[in-house]
């Protein structure tokens, strides 16, 4: 398959290749339709009821499997190479349940509103990037979560409204960091 990344997507390395479960797929199109169906079967389950412990890291492995399972082989491990993003291989654990009680402890302390809770802990996730790929839609999912079954507020958007005309959000972006 020839794996054609955008630009803020994290590369797959060759042994990381290997686990996909399809080989039927051959391009980046046919692979994002399969993950979509995949994670939309994720929701279903995921949104159905209150996961126990959805704060604990058995939780956050086992959505991502649900999310990338039907894909790939190694969905919902931890990533043990490095990437251009993250912290090193051997701190996930360890950062995740980190950043897992603090969220906790803001929630018990009221430290700060349900939408900073759950923005917070979406950076923080995807800092962490634990998994191989699908980072950035699992800790979107996750905040989600926390804000349906924990805080008891409307998940976000995340920009799913289409603010701008098709076409012209590249050009935008590309201008805004060329020469960067």
């Amino acid at each position: 398959m020839n794996y054609e990344y955008p630009p803020e997507a994290t590369p797959l390395d060759p042994d990381e290749a290997e686990g996909l479960l399809l080989p039927h797929i051959t391009n980046r199109t046919e692979l994002d339709r399969w993950e979509q169906d995949n994670i939309t079967e994720a929701e279903t389950w995921a949104f159905r009821r209150k996961p126990k412990e959805l704060l604990s890291i058995d939780f956050v492995c086992r959505l991502h499997g649900r999310m990338f399972g039907n894909v790939w082989r190694w969905a919902g491990e931890f990533r043990r190479s490095g990437k251009n993003i993250g912290v090193d291989r051997w701190s996930i654990g360890p950062e995740l349940k980190k950043l897992l009680d603090d969220v906790k402890t803001w929630i018990e302390f009221d430290a700060y509103g349900p939408d900073e809770i759950a923005a917070r802990f979406h950076h923080r996730l995807v800092s962490i990037h634990p998994f191989v790929n699908g980072n950035g839609r699992h800790a979107r999912l996750m905040a989600d979560l926390l804000l349906i079954h924990i805080l008891k507020r409307p998940r976000f958007t995340w920009g799913s409204e289409n603010l701008v005309q098709a076409g012209e959000l590249p050009a935008k972006i590309y201008y805004s960091t060329a020469g960067r």
